[in-house]
């Protein structure tokens, strides 16, 4: 059981969430010019080669969680880009024929909470798209990764104050706690909670207004029409990025008949390393325990590391392991959320349906509301798979983890944290970013009667017998 919050405890919040409305106060003259240069100042600070890679270090130095290098540096790039294209106070957006004009504020407060796969960039996302809204931020860090965290914020109140700003418009708990998280849930204006689901629900559960995220069980359908070397290089990309640490990195393929050993040898040309029935049964054994809680020492690890867990070597250049599975369930935990280096393959035969129904029954396994995708380029196939998949997200030919978050080459708005809908227990299913971070007014004049006939929206039921 958790242990009650502490006078002192108590007394910091109420002290963090004063200076954060005192830093808010501040900047209620700003204009969109000079927001938009605090977000530049704040990024630049955990852009630039020399932070950037001493955060990653040390991220992964303090949690053991990753990889060390600096590829989501293009994330920071992305969500400026974002932020900076968009409006947020003033008018942001105008509907003529509607008659209605909408005008951005600020939220307020902001409670945000990172999960300890990502104490760099989530709490960079939040940051930015708050600043753009003038609000003020209070990050509650995961305790495994707070060093990162608190790392990470106060390189953007450096930028706050290069800028001229208050620095307190970013705080965050040095020591962070359950309780801690708690409080500030509660008296903060809105919650962003990315993390797992414990997290989530307390946010919910807060009394005040939250966003949360959901797990995954990112499942992509592979077919007949698929480029076997776009998908198999992909799948790399997707698997080994950042140590299959985020919740989109592939866990499944279900692959159709035709191309399915062809796309196991490229798969194993890409760094793929196929385990044998028996390595298969040792990495269950070091990825899950006899309940089927996930292993915490083999989640975001090296394929080496995790296989030298296991009790076997792998050969030089094999980044990723993959197992051969056939069974769908609860009680399969193949078909279950990885989090790791470590991929599920499944193969179907015959008709497309047979693979819709293995997605439907790998989502009641785990992972509904959150992504999947495709590798095909049949636009029936990609639209049937649209119309069943319970999720929130569907990468049609791209790196699943570099995809749904945003990327250089899709639409999705650039994000660390991905709403999974009424199917993951969230409040949206989209992509947290800017729009989230604002109140609107919604300014309405009158128009022009918009009324039909009654007879034109009755249909055949207008003037019908009516039933007693």
């Amino acid at each position: 059981m958790a242990r009650t919050i502490t006078d002192e405890e108590k007394k910091l919040a109420q002290d963090m969430l004063a200076r954060a409305k005192a830093a808010m106060k501040a900047i209620e003259h700003y204009d969109q010019a000079q927001v938009d240069r605090l977000c530049q100042a704040v990024a630049w600070q955990l852009y630039n080669e020399k932070n950037a890679i001493r955060l990653v270090n040390m991220s992964v130095e303090e949690s053991g969680l990753g990889d060390p290098t600096p590829a989501k540096r293009f994330k920071i790039v992305g969500v400026l880009r974002d932020a900076l294209r968009q409006k947020s106070m003033g008018v942001i957006e105008e509907i003529p024929e509607k008659g209605i004009t909408k005008y951005g504020k600020p939220a307020g407060v902001v409670c945000a909470l990172s999960p300890t796969t990502n104490p760099l960039v989530t709490p960079m996302c939040c940051g930015i798209y708050a600043l753009k809204c003038k609000d003020a931020v209070i990050f509650g860090p995961h305790p495994l990764s707070k060093k990162t965290s608190n790392e990470v914020v106060r390189l953007m109140r450096m930028g706050l104050k290069q800028a001229g700003a208050p620095e307190d418009l970013l705080q965050s708990v040095v020591e962070p706690s359950i309780p801690m998280a708690q409080e500030l849930m509660s008296i903060c204006d809105l919650t962003v909670a990315t993390g797992g689901g414990p997290m989530v629900k307390s946010a919910y559960s807060s009394g005040k207004p939250a966003y949360g995220v959901g797990p995954g069980n990112s499942t992509m359908v592979i077919d007949e029409t698929a480029d076997i070397a776009e998908a198999a290089l992909n799948t790399r990309l997707s698997k080994t990025n950042d140590n299959g640490a985020g919740c989109s990195a592939d866990g499944n393929l279900v692959v159709h008949e035709s191309i399915y050993d062809k796309l196991l040898e490229q798969l194993q040309k890409e760094g793929g390393y196929l385990c044998s029935a028996a390595e298969k049964e040792l990495v269950r054994k070091v990825w899950w325990d006899e309940e089927g809680h996930r292993i915490t020492k083999t989640v975001a690890r090296p394929a080496s590391k995790v296989a030298e867990l296991a009790g076997f070597k792998l050969p030089a250049g094999k980044t990723f392991l993959i197992v051969k599975e056939d069974k769908i369930g609860k009680e399969h935990l193949f078909s279950s959320e990885k989090l790791g280096t470590m991929l599920a393959i499944f193969k179907y035969s015959g008709e497309f349906e047979v693979a819709l129904d293995m997605v439907r029954r790998i989502y009641e396994v785990a992972g509904k509301g959150h992504s999947c995708g495709i590798y095909s380029f049949d636009d029936d196939h990609i639209h049937r798979l649209a119309l069943v998949a319970p999720v929130s997200r569907m990468m049609v030919r791209q790196a699943q983890s570099r995809a749904n978050a945003g990327s250089f080459t899709n639409g999705m708005p650039m994000t660390a944290s991905l709403g999974c809908g009424y199917w993951g227990g969230n409040v949206t299913n989209e992509n947290i970013h800017l729009k989230h971070y604002m109140n609107v007014t919604w300014v309405s004049r009158p128009i022009p009667e918009d009324k039909p006939p009654e007879k034109e929206l009755f249909g055949e039921f207008y003037n019908s017998e009516i039933s007693e």
